[in-house]
């Protein structure tokens, strides 16, 4: 799934192309009678009040919130695209040579005659519309955490908000969104790895330094994904269809049986199952801590 430095990576290129162009027009082949009153795109009824909405309004900016795209529009209207297990989001010419570009669910035709495309070979994306000023209270985006890379996030933010689930296994409550917003599976096992920390830790059982090693990796390791695109071990792609190269930097995630190459370690990546989420770390520098 696509999380806070592919959605960050998607948001920053399209702010770079889609500035006061105007939507002409929306296609999409989401429609299902089975989604009616889902209050998405895929409800044909709510899909025609989107296209009458969203036609001929120019597009303001584009923001990110945890894991959404957020375009917002000059009627004070924002469509939300939370792109899910196997979305991207492409513009113009984008690559058609690639296969995983190859499922297009949803056109936005735009005012300089290109488009924007949103490849989702599943079909699980959620997109719909919220009022601009009220979005943040809805269902959509109610209730997530503190966004890790904003300078309000504090090493005192970020303990507390650990502290919150003072049992909980860390790897599962950094990827609890109501608990720091955005990291998903492979930045959890590369930030632990980082901090040196075992993803069965329970949060009550790791110190205040393991605790600051661990705030300091997730910012690390999250601005080095935007840094080198995002991470396409999967389905991710640019907005011009590109794989991102985060994947070439993997020390933990799906390198099982490797030796780990922290320094000095000679310990090797393992792999375990945490609340159903494959899990990789070193057998040697990450410790389990029980008390």
């Amino acid at each position: 799934m696509p999380v806070l430095p592919e959605v960050q990576t998607t948001v920053s290129g399209l702010n770079r192309v889609l500035h006061d162009l105007i939507i002409n027009d929306v296609w999409t082949e989401y429609n299902s009678p089975y989604f009616y009153g889902s209050n998405t795109i895929k409800d044909p009824k709510y899909f025609k009040y989107f296209k009458k909405t969203i036609k001929g309004m120019r597009i303001d900016n584009v923001s990110r919130r945890a894991k959404n795209i957020l375009i917002h529009l000059s009627n004070k209207k924002t469509i939300l695209i939370h792109m899910k297990m196997t979305g991207h989001i492409m513009y113009g010419n984008y690559n058609k040579t690639d296969p995983f570009n190859r499922h297009i669910r949803l056109i936005f035709y735009l005012s300089n005659g290109k488009t924007l495309d949103l490849c989702d070979s599943r079909k699980f994306a959620k997109i719909t519309l919220l009022d601009t000023e009220t979005m943040h209270d809805t269902e959509h985006l109610k209730g997530i955490g503190p966004e890790p890379l904003s300078k309000d996030f504090t090493f005192t933010v970020f303990k507390n908000q650990l502290n919150k689930k003072p049992q909980g296994k860390i790897k599962l409550v950094l990827m609890d969104q109501s608990i720091i917003a955005g990291i998903g599976n492979i930045y959890a096992d590369e930030s632990l790895w980082r901090a040196g920390i075992h993803p069965e830790n329970l949060v009550k059982n790791i110190t205040e330094i393991k605790l600051k090693e661990l705030y300091k990796s997730i910012h690390t390791t999250l601005s080095r994904s935007i840094d080198f695109g995002g991470d396409s071990m999967s389905d991710y792609r640019n907005i011009h269809g590109e794989r991102g190269k985060f994947q070439e930097q993997h020390r933990a995630y799906r390198k099982t049986g490797t030796a780990c190459s922290k320094p000095k370690c000679k310990g090797k990546i393992v792999r375990i199952v945490v609340g159903g989420r494959g899990t990789h770390f070193c057998n040697v520098h990450q410790g389990l801590f029980i008390k």
